[in-house]
């Protein structure tokens, strides 16, 4: 038999000045898990690959084939590989200095959202950078490195929308080409009470996997991502 540990939970005065930042920086660890969620999608790679996923789902017209759990399963996996070199500068630059009591959590912030704000900008379109600083009323920074979040964040979700639609548009088009073939077919052959989507749906998926068409989006994804 395994012992079964047993676990207090109890509330009191701190003793010492260690036991109160020790209890801040656990409060505070505490808020940015719950904040990981909101991080993943504003500041990562992983919005372009949801809806690119999202995209090729609905392009063959397959419902819910795959599932919502296997895409974004999928997307989340995608975007740990495409942020692997970011989120390992963030560990060693910030994360791990701080946990060690090496830095204070302002100094920590500042070197953590460096690497992340230097991979949006990679990514971001100036056009949007322009619309969110005269918005703010930021001043024109000298550097990049001077851009704050809050000009950052919403440019480069706006630049990953407009780069996952154009991505889907492409995916689109080989498969719409396949039901206007067919639906040009049925009406030619007077069969109008027959949904064209029911005749199609068999030749995208033969073409989607003739094509090897996972290995191809994932590819591109990859690709556009520098990876």
């Amino acid at each position: 038999m395994f012992p079964i540990p047993r676990i207090d939970l109890a509330i009191g005065g701190a003793g010492s000045p260690v036991e109160v930042v020790e209890s801040i920086r656990l409060l505070v660890l505490l808020t940015v898990l719950s904040l990981v969620p909101a991080i993943l999608v504003m500041v990562t790679s992983f919005t372009r690959t949801v809806i690119v996923l999202s995209f090729v789902r609905n392009a063959i017209a397959t419902n819910n084939v795959p599932p919502n759990q296997v895409l974004i399963g999928l997307a989340l996996f995608l975007t740990l590989f495409t942020m692997a070199p970011t989120l390992a500068r963030v560990q060693t630059e910030a994360l791990a200095p701080y946990l060690d009591g090496q830095l204070s959590q302002e100094v920590a912030f500042e070197r953590a959202s460096a690497p992340l704000r230097e991979f949006m900008l990679r990514y971001t379109r100036e056009k949007d950078l322009a619309l969110f600083l005269v918005a703010s009323n930021s001043p024109q920074p000298d550097t990049p490195d001077n851009l704050s979040l809050m000009v950052v964040v919403p440019a480069f979700m706006i630049s990953e929308l407009k780069t996952a639609f154009q991505m889907g548009v492409m995916l689109f088009i080989p498969f719409m080409v396949i039901d206007m073939v067919v639906a040009s077919t049925l009406l030619s052959m007077g069969m109008f009470m027959l949904p064209p989507t029911t005749i199609s749906l068999p030749f995208k998926l033969l073409l989607f996997v003739m094509a090897d068409g996972w290995h191809l989006v994932v590819k591109a994804l990859l690709e556009s991502l520098g990876r």
